[in-house]
């Protein structure tokens, strides 16, 4: 990815940045002012090409949505002043200003409200026979890690003398297929909502990893920024509502088919690893297993499909945490400001930093969410309208998933 060249609109500083965004907000070091893209590095003029002579047409396009004033046109990027704003869907806007070869960004600045015009960044097409390659090595890895763990669930189920479906090639089938499945359509959530909203992006890839699942998820990749705020609601919301979905039927079905043994009659022999819980997890056992009394009065042998199930529900928490750029994060952008989500960010990273006291892992994850979150989250190109009461009742709704998915301690050892 070619770094870009910005420029500050209010001192005209101009630096080389690691980034493609169109408009990095108080990015500049001199002033404190917003850095628009206007070039990338390595172009011969570096600066966008395709504006001269472009101003006419613009202003005519920028007529039929807002009451304009034209500003300055610098280092290639069209500034007006916008008084009154006819058409309230940035999308309508800038799917005409991209059939010009455009893209635009609705800002505040100084109490006014600002329009940059700039030319559209290139789109590269995917190529889908990586997508392919990475879907059916994590097809093998997690295959593995099914066959390893059936073969544990099977020595439960003989050492307590419980029958059981024993057959290990089906049960790393079906795990394999439960994780492939929460993975997929959490991704596959986030690309309709993508397409929905015209936002460019990959098909997911699915990435392998030879550990206890077999893999480190799945992603997709967008390519093009995202117009609104509650397109930025949409695609955060999405990808964990539609994972959820799944999740949570694969986890009831492996419930089903986990092994239930009192803790009398478990040896206490050295230390285990134990998966953590949650409130939603615990629900579902409650609800499927029908267990009653303490969570001390038994011990959960767990089939592979409800380990499947279980990951599927820690990684809709972990997804929704509202820093950075996770799913979380784009939803909390859509209300906040870019300096108040980056200062919004480093608490929380500081949160999960206090928080590997009680699990190590929190420890990489806050400092991994501190140094992502120095490069900050750009949110949507439109900055001035807010979100619909529509896509507020999703941002709760994802809220309210996040609480029930939180796992504090995701792995016990005790």
């Amino acid at each position: 990815m070619p770094k870009g060249i910005y420029e500050c609109v209010n001192c005209g500083h101009r630096e080389v940045l690691d980034s493609n965004e169109p408009l990095l907000e108080g990015a500049c070091p001199k002033c404190g002012g917003d850095m628009v893209l206007v070039g990338f590095s390595g172009e011969t003029s570096g600066i966008l090409p395709g504006t001269g002579g472009k101003l006419e047409e613009i202003e005519d396009l920028i007529a039929r949505f807002y009451r304009a004033e034209f500003l300055e046109s610098r280092g290639g990027v069209f500034v007006f002043r916008v008084s009154e704003i006819y058409e309230r869907n940035f999308e309508v806007v800038l799917k005409e200003l991209e059939a010009c070869g455009y893209w635009g960004a609705l800002k505040k600045a100084n109490e006014e409200v600002l329009l940059y015009v700039f030319p559209a960044g290139e789109v590269k097409p995917d190529n889908p026979k990586i997508g392919i390659v990475l879907f059916l090595l994590t097809l093998l890895s997690t295959l593995w890690a099914g066959y390893v763990l059936a073969i544990g669930h099977i020595a439960t189920l003989d050492h307590y003398g419980i029958p059981g479906y024993k057959n290990p090639y089906v049960t790393a089938v079906a795990f394999s297929l439960s994780v492939l499945a929460i993975l997929g359509t959490h991704e596959m959530g986030h690309k309709i909502a993508a397409t929905l909203h015209n936002v460019k992006s990959t098909f997911p890839y699915f990435i392998p990893f030879p550990n206890l699942l077999g893999t480190l998820g799945a992603v997709i990749r967008v390519k093009s920024p995202v117009p609104t705020k509650n397109a930025a609601i949409d695609l955060g919301v999405s990808g964990p509502l539609a994972g959820i979905i799944v999740a949570i039927p694969v986890t009831a079905i492996g419930l089903r088919l986990s092994v239930v043994v009192p803790s009398s009659a478990v040896p206490q022999t050295g230390k285990g690893l134990y998966m953590g819980t949650n409130l939603l997890f615990t629900l579902i056992e409650r609800l499927v297993l029908g267990l009653n009394g303490s969570s001390g009065d038994y011990v959960v042998f767990l089939h592979p499909v409800a380990i499947a199930g279980w990951v599927g529900i820690l990684v809709t928490f972990l997804n929704l945490i509202p820093a950075v750029q996770l799913d979380g994060g784009h939803i909390a952008r859509a209300f906040l400001g870019e300096k108040t989500h980056r200062y919004f960010t480093f608490a929380i990273a500081l949160g999960l930093i206090l928080l590997s006291y009680l699990w190590s892992g929190w420890l990489i994850w806050g400092l991994l969410v501190l140094f992502i979150g120095s490069a900050g989250n750009p949110g949507a190109l439109d900055e001035v309208t807010p979100a619909s009461p529509g896509r507020k009742v999703l941002a709760i709704l994802a809220a309210l998933l996040f609480i029930l998915c939180a796992t504090p301690v995701p792995l016990v050892v005790k």
